[in-house]
């Protein structure tokens, strides 16, 4: 049934559990909708994974009427989660449908945005798949912001629009993010981490500079394959160059298999339409199983700090909640199994300010994302430690090399006193 936004958000009552469509995907003129409904609704739970654009929700004068439960953390809810105004779920991606269809979330609500119905009243969900179709799939209540501007993908996110109990047709560009200028720094991580990756093996790339640093040196590589959580603008020269084909891949060979995609308009017109893109469930894409029968898959993903023993915090700045759990451990654990993988965490040796990102321990109250049990390649501007099957004197000895050099000494001696003088 066709309805302006806010017909189509009276639907929503006081207490009832509502999700928000994923990162670029989140229907802004639904939740603008939403939000002015404020003073009638009391104690509504919103669930999400990282949202772009306004969060307006999440703003302290809304905290009687609204409170988002996040499993990821991202800059429009950092404040509010920070605060204690919104909740952060640690949960692995592959996880989250299961959520929902088991349901121990039970969704009053889905808030979705779509694409316009095909010739045969087929939608699409677009640029976010991911946890997403498990929502659509599980609300009681549908509610879709059908926009010209979303693309269309194939894969698992084909919806016939008479699943959807409220349509609201409005167009609005969906958010873009900013290009990048990668940093020296960056440039020689994605160096070191493109000399690990052999021709023939199949990408994971988290968000962030660096994976996008590591395309850019792809050039010379041959028939890569695509399976990833996300991608951005950095894959489309290596498809349009023929360095990523797919050949190798033993699921979706051929296709990129991905579950969302965030970046710049000429993204969303690549993925618009194209068969050789496939977006797929975060159950099916994030699964480990899935992952590890694909050959030498090579995990980029990010850190906020790693302590000497391997440990890597990945979601919190000491027990200030920064991001999430996400897919890293899914896809470390999936390359650890894959015949030849690679599971990498690169991140640059300091922060802006100066400070070390290898420490002798983690700070209080950070979170543990992946384990040193689960670790292998440490990459920073200064070098690749391989750190699988080192015992623990071995792996601070490795990591100090690649630490900045003005914090080797320190780290030397927090070693010395960590491992009693046998070091």
């Amino acid at each position: 049934m066709k309805q302006s936004s806010d017909e189509a958000l009276k639907t929503v009552k006081s207490e009832d559990k509502i999700f928000i469509h994923s990162v670029v995907a989140a229907p802004q003129e639904l939740i603008r909708a939403l939000v002015k409904r404020a003073d009638e609704l009391k104690n509504v739970q919103i669930f999400h994974m990282h949202t772009e654009g306004k969060a307006e929700y999440a703003k302290s004068e809304y905290a009687k009427s609204f409170t988002p439960n996040v499993f990821f953390v991202g800059q429009n809810l950092r404040e509010a989660v920070q605060s204690g105004r919104a909740n952060y779920i640690p949960i692995f991606v592959s996880e989250i449908p299961a959520l929902f269809r088991k349901k121990t979330i039970q969704l009053d609500v889905a808030l979705l945005s779509v694409s316009p119905p095909d010739k045969h009243g087929y939608c699409s969900l677009g640029t976010s798949v991911d946890i997403s179709l498990a929502a659509l799939e599980t609300a009681k209540t549908v509610i879709a912001q059908v926009n010209k501007f979303m693309p269309r993908t194939l894969g698992d996110g084909l919806i016939h629009i008479s699943k959807i109990h409220h349509v609201v047709e409005f167009d609005e560009p969906i958010p873009e993010t900013a290009d990048h200028i990668n940093t020296p720094e960056e440039k020689e991580i994605g160096r070191f981490i493109a000399e690990l990756i052999e021709d023939g093996s199949t990408l994971q790339l988290g968000i962030g500079a660096i994976p996008n640093a590591v395309l850019t040196l792809l050039n010379n590589h041959k028939d890569l394959g695509i399976h990833t959580e996300m991608f951005s603008d950095g894959l489309i020269p290596l498809v349009e160059k023929g360095v990523i084909t797919g050949k190798f891949k033993n699921h979706f060979a051929g296709e990129i298999v991905s579950s969302f995609v965030m970046g710049s308009r000429k993204l969303y017109d690549f993925i618009d339409d194209n068969p050789l893109v496939v977006m797929m469930d975060s159950s099916f894409v994030n699964d480990t199983h899935i992952i590890k029968k694909n050959p030498k898959v090579v995990a980029i993903n990010s850190a906020i700090e790693i302590d000497l023993t391997g440990q890597v915090c990945a979601d919190s700045i000491g027990s200030n909640l920064y991001s999430g759990v996400g897919g890293q451990m899914d896809f470390i654990r999936g390359a650890s199994l894959s015949e030849g993988g690679k599971p990498i965490i690169a991140l640059p040796s300091i922060t802006k300010k100066g400070v070390s990102k290898i420490v002798p321990f983690l700070k209080q109250g950070a979170g543990v994302v992946t384990t040193r049990s689960h670790v292998h390649y440490i990459v920073t501007e200064y070098g690749v430690a391989n750190l699988y099957g080192q015992n623990l004197k071995k792996r601070a000895k490795e990591l100090i090399k690649i630490a900045h050099p003005s914090h080797r000494e320190t780290l030397e001696k927090s070693a010395f006193e960590l491992f009693k003088g046998n070091y």
